[in-house]
C-alpha cells in the first residue's frame, strides 16, 4: 500500500462511516447516543458498519505513516491503533438499553471501549502534529485535536452519569454533543492523513551493497640466505 493508496483508504473508511451513521440518524428512531440504534429493528446494521469502518480507516492510516515516518509516528501509531481496536471492541459488545446505567459485561466492554476511542485519537493527533513546523497542514491537525478534546470535555460533563450533569442541564443535549465527539473525530482523521501523506514518499529499507573483498597481496618470499 503506498501513501497516497492510505490516504484513499483512511478518507474512503471515513466517509462510509459517517453514510453509515448518518442513514442510522435519519431512518431510525431518534435515540438518545449513537450506539443506542444498534438496539433498534434495522439499526444493527448500519451501527457496526460505522465502527468498523471507521476501524479501518485507522489502521490505513496507521499503515501509511509506518511507511512514511515509522520512527517518529511510533506513538501516533500505537494510539490509532488502540482507537481501531476500541471500535472493534464496541461493535462486538453492544451497548445496554438506557442513558446511564450499565447491567451487563457487554455494556460495560462497549462503555470502556467507546472511552478508548474518544480520547486516544485526539491524542494520536497531537502527537502526530507535535514539534512540526507552524504549516497550515500541521495547525490544521493541532486545532482539529484541541477541538476533538474540548467536544469531548462538554460531552462527559453533559452525561447523565457525571456529577455535573444536572449544573449544566446536560440531559437536554449531551447526545447532540456525543455526535459531535464523533464528527470531530472523523474530521481529525481525515485531516491527519492529507497532512502527514499526502505527496510522501515511502521509505524503503535498502540493504547495504557489500564491499568487495580486496584481493589479498602475496607475502615476499624470505631471500635465502648466501
Amino acid at each position: 500500500m503506498t501513501p497516497w493508496q492510505a490516504v484513499w483508504g483512511t478518507v474512503a473508511g471515513t466517509v462510509a462511516s459517517a453514510c453509515a451513521l448518518a442513514y442510522a440518524q435519519v431512518a431510525l428512531p431518534v435515540q438518545p447516543l449513537i450506539s443506542d440504534y444498534a438496539l433498534v429493528s434495522g439499526g444493527l446494521v448500519p451501527v457496526l458498519i460505522g465502527m468498523l469502518a471507521l476501524a479501518g480507516a485507522c489502521l490505513c492510516l496507521a499503515y501509511g505513516l509506518a511507511a512514511t515516518e515509522p520512527s517518529r509516528t511510533a506513538a501516533t501509531r500505537v494510539l490509532l491503533l488502540a482507537g481501531a481496536a476500541g471500535l472493534m471492541m464496541s461493535a462486538i459488545f453492544p451497548t445496554d438499553p438506557g442513558t446511564s446505567q450499565v447491567g451487563s459485561l457487554s455494556g460495560e466492554i462497549h462503555r470502556w471501549a467507546a472511552a478508548v476511542v474518544f480520547t486516544s485519537l485526539p491524542v494520536a493527533g497531537w502527537t502526530l502534529a507535535r514539534g512540526r513546523e507552524a504549516a497550515p497542514r500541521w495547525n490544521a491537525v493541532r486545532a482539529m485535536s484541541v477541538a476533538s478534546a474540548v467536544t469531548l470535555a462538554v460531552y462527559l460533563a453533559a452525561h447523565p452519569a457525571s456529577i455535573t450533569s444536572p449544573l449544566i442541564n446536560g440531559v437536554a443535549y449531551y447526545g447532540l454533543m456525543e455526535r459531535a465527539v464523533v464528527l470531530a473525530e472523523m474530521l481529525l482523521i481525515t485531516v491527519m492523513a492529507l497532512a502527514a501523506l499526502a505527496g510522501r514518499p515511502a521509505v524503503r529499507a535498502e540493504a547495504a551493497p557489500i564491499e568487495a573483498a580486496e584481493p589479498e597481496r602475496p607475502h615476499d618470499s624470505p631471500r635465502l640466505a648466501a
